[in-house]
C-alpha cells in the first residue's frame, strides 16, 4: 500500500447525503478479479447516460473536476452493501481523500485499509468548504496526516482526527498483509519449531 504523509489536490464537491456503495460501484462490475481497473466504472450511472455518453451535469466529467483527488461529500457517505470494491473504484480514479461529516463504518475502514484517507468534520465545517468550492475556481487542499491538518491557499486551516492505529498504518504503508510482514522473522522462527506433523508442506 502507498504510504500516505502530504497529499495536495483539486477538490471535487460531490453535493449529495446518503452516496451508497451501489452508486460508488454498481453490481455488475464486481466480477473483475483483480482490485485495478475498477476507476473506470466509477459513479457509472451517475457518470454516463443510457446511451453511453458522459453525462454533462455530473461533477466529474465537468472541467476541472476530471482530475479531481479529493471528494467532498454529504453525511453518511458509503452506506449500503459492504463491497471493498468500492474504495478499489474510487482509489483506481486518483482520490486519495474524502472529506464528509460522517461514514459508514464498513466503508471507512475499508478506504483506511486501501490508502484512501477518509476525513470526518463538522458539517458546519463540511458547507464551507462547499462554499469555497463556489467561491474559489479549482480549489485545492492541502492534507498533512503528520499534523491532521487541512490547508487551503486563502487561510483556512481546519483540523481532523484519526486513531493512532489508523494513522500509523497510513503513514507507513501498511495494510493488513503488510503489518503483518512486519513480524515475518518470528514467523519464519515458529514455522521452523513447529513438529514435522503439523508442517503441512512436509505431508
Amino acid at each position: 500500500m502507498k504510504p500516505f504523509v502530504y497529499h495536495e489536490g483539486l477538490v471535487a464537491p460531490l453535493d449529495r447525503p446518503n452516496v451508497d456503495t451501489d452508486a460508488i460501484l454498481p453490481k455488475e462490475f464486481l466480477k473483475r478479479v483483480e482490485r485495478t481497473g475498477f476507476g473506470r466504472f466509477l459513479f457509472h450511472d451517475w457518470r454516463f447516460l443510457e446511451n453511453g455518453n458522459p453525462n454533462p451535469d455530473f461533477i466529474l466529467n465537468q472541467s476541472p473536476y476530471r482530475e479531481a483527488s479529493i471528494l467532498l461529500t454529504r453525511e453518511n457517505f458509503g452506506c449500503g452493501s459492504s463491497r471493498e470494491h468500492a474504495p478499489w473504484a474510487l482509489l483506481d480514479y486518483g482520490f486519495r481523500v474524502i472529506i464528509s461529516p460522517s461514514f459508514a463504518d464498513i466503508f471507512h475502514n475499508n478506504a483506511l485499509k486501501n490508502g484512501i484517507l477518509p476525513i470526518i468534520l463538522s458539517a458546519e465545517e463540511v458547507d464551507q468548504l462547499f462554499q469555497r468550492c463556489l467561491t474559489y475556481e479549482k480549489y485545492r487542499l492541502e492534507v498533512s496526516l503528520e499534523t491532521c491538518t487541512i490547508k487551503d491557499k486563502y487561510g483556512m486551516v481546519l483540523q481532523f482526527n484519526i486513531d493512532a492505529f489508523h494513522r500509523e498504518s497510513l503513514l507507513k504503508g501498511l495494510d493488513d498483509i503488510g503489518r503483518t510482514l512486519q513480524h515475518e522473522a518470528a514467523i519464519v522462527r515458529y514455522e521452523k519449531r513447529r513438529p514435522i506433523y503439523l508442517n503441512p508442506k512436509i505431508l
